[in-house]
Order: structure tokens, then sequence, then C-alpha cells
């Protein structure tokens, strides 16, 4: 096969890696992006990958999009990162590229003890905090939503162990022996210790799949006795969406050889 051009790849997440490993296997040029040099270090070394570090605005993707000669995009993002995701839609659609969407799949089973909500502000202005003991594992950029509620209830955070990570929390009230830090994967051992050592009385977290944890918080939260929070996913609408690895490389191998 004569290759034409590289794969753009979002990246930011388990399967991006996944993702980048199967390309690298299947020698299909790759310039991945991510917003951390930690992140970074996840991805494969090969010759036909490129990783760029750090948060490109629109301008800066056009840039990249025209010196790395990207004739496809998979975004893999976080399903949380919706403001990622629309502006590479609106990039691939003004650039004529391909795009397809890698989305993990959702977990979709009714459990006893588990309140799903579509969004913060109905956590937020519900009776579900007061006066509980809450841990707080979704992601440290939404932390300041709680400030107001520091009083009002004994909040935890678990964070990434990043500088930014570490910052966002304390700027928003949380006290380091409120605050702990783990990079997934998480075990359930683990999990159901943290929870037992804070005395945890509710979870919040977000729907991310079985890759973000949330099957593990689920069955923790079942054994337990604990209620589990889940703020369902944004609702996007992808032009092309796929939970399949091997459907992203036959994509990427598509339009490298066109």
């Amino acid at each position: 096969m004569i290759v034409k051009g590289r794969i753009w790849l979002i990246g930011g997440t388990s399967e991006s890696v996944s993702i980048a490993q199967q390309l690298a296997t299947n020698q299909l040029p790759c310039t991945v992006t991510v917003t951390t040099s930690t992140a970074a270090t996840l991805y494969p070394q090969s010759p036909l990958f490129r990783v760029v570090v750090g948060t490109l605005d629109l301008s800066g993707i056009a840039s990249l999009l025209r010196t790395e000669a990207i004739v496809a995009v998979v975004d893999a993002s976080h399903p949380y990162a919706v403001v990622i995701s629309q502006g590479a839609i609106a990039l691939a659609s003004s650039h004529s590229l391909p795009y397809l969407r890698y989305e993990r799949p959702n977990i979709v089973e009714q459990q006893q003890g588990v309140i799903e909500l579509n969004n913060f502000h109905l956590l937020l202005t519900g009776d579900y905090l007061s006066r509980k003991r809450v841990l707080l594992t979704i992601g440290y950029q939404n932390l300041p939503l709680f400030q107001n509620w520091q009083k009002k209830a004994t909040l935890f955070a678990r964070i990434l162990p990043s500088v930014n990570s570490l910052t966002g929390a304390l700027n928003a009230g949380f006290t380091p022996d409120k605050i702990i830090a783990f990079r997934p994967p998480i075990s359930a051992t683990l999990e159901k210790a943290l929870w037992q050592q804070w005395e945890i009385s509710l979870v919040v977290t977000k729907a991310s799949g079985q890759a973000g944890g949330e099957e593990i918080k689920r069955a923790v939260a079942l054994e337990l006795g604990i209620p589990l929070i889940v703020i369902t996913r944004p609702q996007v609408i992808y032009p092309q969406q796929t939970a399949n690895i091997q459907e992203v490389i036959e994509f990427c191998r598509q339009y490298l050889s066109a």
C-alpha cells in the first residue's frame, strides 16, 4: 500500500493509546495531539508517529492540518471534551477531511442506588449533597462548581497526579487532607478502601465507561450500599462514530491509501 499523508489522532484517553498502538503495528503514519507531556509518554515510539503537546486554538489546528498533511481525523478525546470534538468536526468539515469519532461504550444498566443526572446544575440545585461526605471523581475542571457547597457538605476530590489538577483542586477550596491523586485504572480493592477510609456517604462521577472506571465504581457502590450519582455524557452529533477500534484502523487505512 502506498501511503499518502497522515492521520490526526486526537488523544488523551486510554483508547487513543490503544488506537495509536494499532496504527503503529500496521505502519500507518499518525500525528497525535495531547495536552500534557505526561500523556505524551504513553504513545508508541515510532518513526511514523509524531506527538504534539499543548492546547491548540483553531488557527494552531489549521496550521497542523497543513504542515502534517492530514488526510483524515480520528477523534478519541474524552467523552466530556465537547469543545474539542465540536472544534475538530468544524475544522474537518471546512477542510473537507473525513472525520471519525471513537466513543467508548456507555454502561447502560439500571442499578439500585445509582442516580443518573444530565448535568451538574441538576446536582447542585437539588437536595443531594447536603450534610453528606461526598467523593468527587469528576475532573479538576469541574471542582469550582462545588465551592458554595464546601460549608454545607464534606467534600473530597480525587484527581489525576498533575500540577494543574492539584492547583485546580486547591483553588476550588479543597484542603490537602481532602485531596487524593491517582492515575487510572484503580482496582475495586483500592476504590473500596478509599471510600471506607474517608467514610464516604455519596460518590459523584461521570459516565466514563469501563475505561474510566465507572463499572468498578458501580460495583463498589452496590457492595457498600453507597449512593452513586452519575453525570451522563453530553449529547453531540458526530458525522461518523464507532466503538470498534478495528473499524478505526480500517478507516485510517482507507484514507491513507486514497
